[in-house]
């Protein structure tokens, strides 16, 4: 489309869409509230299993976070929101027939024969970067040599489809990690054609679209990030004038300040992340998330009352800081090395900014539509943001303070 051709085509698109204009907001919004009503606020729902290979056997860990379990099975028996060694002792067998039965491992000898499964090793806890895990772990002897390990998956399949499980297993000394997902819940290791080219390459490739897959589904379910970035582009349309908010008269000004916002968000929070996860500044888990809270709180307050407005990118850039650390948890918890984990992290990374733009790009759009609508600025800006304030309000206080008020984070 030739540029003297744009802005007449705008106009002509924001004729036919205007009257739907006040029914596409309100969708957005309720499509937002919806998507946000059985997620939590902070890292997404993740277990971790490592498998590690030698030449007779195969041994299994499998991390599991609480909270998860306490939703599954109910573990806070008392119901003070306080989980003890006791309440989780308690339940062991829930928690063992609860693994076993939604992970199931199908180990083989070099002649296809059934390895012998072992007994399951006492239920140990672990402090992860995003609260505590049940650790469970199995060892299978083969005496035949290892041949194949299968893994089928499907934890908490049913009542969180968000959910994850990250595989990093090891043989002859080489690590992989691969994403095990609802549309992708198997995973199959063939030991004997393990130095097939084509075969290792078709692997790769595979692990590399898991982790990519995984840096995206990390943003799409990570509310306050998202809740955060979509606060500081709904006035990226709008101007300041005479202390009002005013519809913008011309694209390009709108267009860069939303480049400003995303390039900043990017920038810093690849630089946190690439800090954290090579453990060269590793803050409380408790205050990265807490700060987080604060970020979507400000910026929905200064669209109300707005502070920060002809810079927005650097606020952008301090807060993207904090965010990045936040988006570390999901790689620290691998048990990577530092020599393994730059692909990951630039797969991962890479991931998170294909989600970021794939909500630009949502968001934007209709936003510049509807940014003359009187509506838009009453029931989107200001309306919306007061929701966003009140909702980060609660997660600042629950995080801080680690209790639970409404279930919409902590």
């Amino acid at each position: 489309m030739a540029a003297t051709s744009v802005t007449p085509w705008l106009a002509s698109s924001w004729r036919r869409l205007r009257p739907i204009t006040p029914w596409l907001m309100a969708l957005l919004w309720l499509a937002l509230l919806t998507w946000m009503a059985p997620v939590e606020a902070h890292k997404a729902s993740d277990a971790y299993l490592r498998m590690s290979v030698d030449a007779q056997q195969v041994t299994v860990r499998t991390d599991v976070a609480l909270r998860d379990l306490d939703r599954e099975l109910v573990l806070d028996a008392d119901g003070n929101a306080l989980l003890t060694w006791g309440e989780v002792r308690a339940r062991r067998q829930d928690i063992q027939s609860l693994v076993d039965q939604a992970i199931v491992w199908r180990i083989l000898d070099a002649l296809q024969q059934p390895c012998e499964p072992g007994p399951a090793s006492a239920l140990q806890l672990e402090q992860h970067s995003d609260g505590r895990y049940a650790v469970l772990q199995r060892t299978w002897t083969c005496s035949g040599g290892v041949g194949t390990a299968d893994v089928t998956y499907r934890l908490f399949a049913a009542s969180d489809p968000t959910h994850r499980g990250i595989l990093l297993w090891r043989d002859t000394g080489v690590s992989r990690t691969t994403v095990l997902a609802p549309d992708a819940p198997t995973f199959s290791l063939l030991r004997q054609d393990s130095n097939s080219p084509s075969d290792a390459e078709a692997s790769t490739g595979g692990r590399w679209a898991a982790l990519f897959r995984d840096g995206v589904h990390h943003i799409w379910v990570g509310v306050d990030h998202v809740l955060f970035l979509v606060v500081l582009l709904l006035p990226a349309v709008l101007r300041r004038d005479a202390g009002h908010w005013v519809p913008a008269q011309a694209w390009r000004p709108a267009v860069g300040r939303v480049v400003a916002v995303v390039t900043a968000f990017t920038v810093a929070h690849s630089i946190t992340l690439g800090l954290a996860v090579f453990d060269v500044v590793q803050p409380p888990s408790r205050w990265v998330e807490s700060l987080i809270a604060l970020s979507v709180l400000l910026a929905a307050l200064n669209n109300l009352r707005p502070v920060v407005v002809d810079s927005t990118w650097r606020f952008t850039f301090v807060f993207g800081l904090v965010h990045g650390f936040g988006f570390a948890s999901a790689l620290k918890d691998l048990g990577l090395s530092r020599s393994e984990l730059a692909a990951p992290l630039v797969l991962f990374n890479l991931g998170v900014e294909a989600g970021q733009l794939a909500i630009v790009s949502l968001v934007v759009p209709i936003a510049w539509w509807a940014r003359r609508w009187s509506g838009y600025r009453r029931w989107v800006l200001r309306a919306g943001s007061v929701l966003v304030a009140g909702i980060a309000a609660v997660w600042l206080v629950e995080r801080l303070l680690e209790v639970q008020i409404i279930g919409l984070g902590a």
